[in-house]
């Protein structure tokens, strides 16, 4: 296994969070290209011919391009036309960058597959799959607000080699309380890029509210449910978790993604650290 980083968590930009991450010792990073300076309209021939050039001279990966649109995934049939699309750019791109791994999330699948928010989710990944598979790539949903095995049943309902799992520990601690290690092993034949977070989960919470399915109520703080935390201070065990992606035969990255706290720099060098013990 590798170590890469979220480079938009250090808030310094394209080129210099890249090098911020190669300094402290990762080898390849995850971008962010919904928005901003790496958003698909934003990058042209020429800009895209930089980046590859770029990332090489740094000796550096590009582990995953996050895709995350918000605003419900793709649980609302009406809004997923234009997601799509917008989905499918996001997927040109990288593949022009030489990455062939995609994550987003997806909404919260349904438990209740006659639920009409199962159909869009399905729907929708079945058409992200088929385009990134011909491509040569994976569309990878972001683990969260649905239990594991939940989440396997669509994606075996799928059979799609299109689509697959960016396995993210602390939001299965801090949304539903799973445990990140029995995840890996019901996960395992999709799982194709991690996030190394950690995080607590300090009182239930409807998932339907937290990720935009329904409208919260005023006040509404979804840190009074859960709280992200450094590597190692949460509610994931790391021995566990690492072992079982060892036992299943997982060898891509460790991105670490560290969005929040007074150092996020700090935390990352840490958290790098951390991983090195079990790699």
């Amino acid at each position: 296994m590798k170590i890469g980083v979220l480079s938009d968590c250090f808030g310094l930009g394209f080129e210099k969070g890249v090098q911020k991450a190669a300094q402290l010792g990762a080898q390849g990073v995850q971008l962010y290209a919904v928005e901003g300076e790496l958003a698909p309209e934003n990058l042209n021939k020429g800009k895209r011919s930089f980046i590859r050039s770029f990332m090489k001279d740094q000796g550096m990966e590009i582990s995953a391009i996050r895709g995350d649109l918000g605003y419900g995934g793709f649980a609302f049939s009406d809004r997923n036309p234009e997601k799509i699309e917008r989905t499918k750019r996001i997927v040109d791109l990288a593949l022009d960058l030489g990455c062939g791994i995609i994550t987003t999330h997806i909404g919260v699948v349904p438990r209740d597959q006659h639920h009409p928010r199962y159909a869009a989710i399905r729907d929708a990944l079945g058409e992200l799959g088929d385009y990134a598979q011909r491509l040569g790539g994976c569309f990878a949903i972001e683990t969260g607000p649905e239990t594991p095995a939940t989440l396997c049943g669509l994606l075996d309902e799928l059979r799609s080699p299109g689509v697959g799992v960016n396995l993210d520990p602390a939001n299965l601690a801090m949304c539903t309380g799973d445990d990140a290690a029995q995840a890996v092993h019901t996960l395992k034949k999709y799982i194709v890029h991690t996030h190394a977070k950690d995080g607590i989960l300090i009182a239930p919470c409807d998932m339907d509210i937290m990720y935009g399915m329904v409208e919260a109520s005023e006040g509404f703080d979804e840190w009074a449910y859960c709280r992200e935390v450094p590597l190692g201070e949460g509610q994931v065990d790391f021995d566990r978790y690492i072992a079982a992606l060892k036992k299943v035969g997982y060898d891509g990255y460790l991105t670490i993604e560290r969005e929040v706290g007074d150092d996020p720099a700090g935390d990352i060098a840490s958290a790098i650290d951390f991983l090195r013990k079990y790699l």
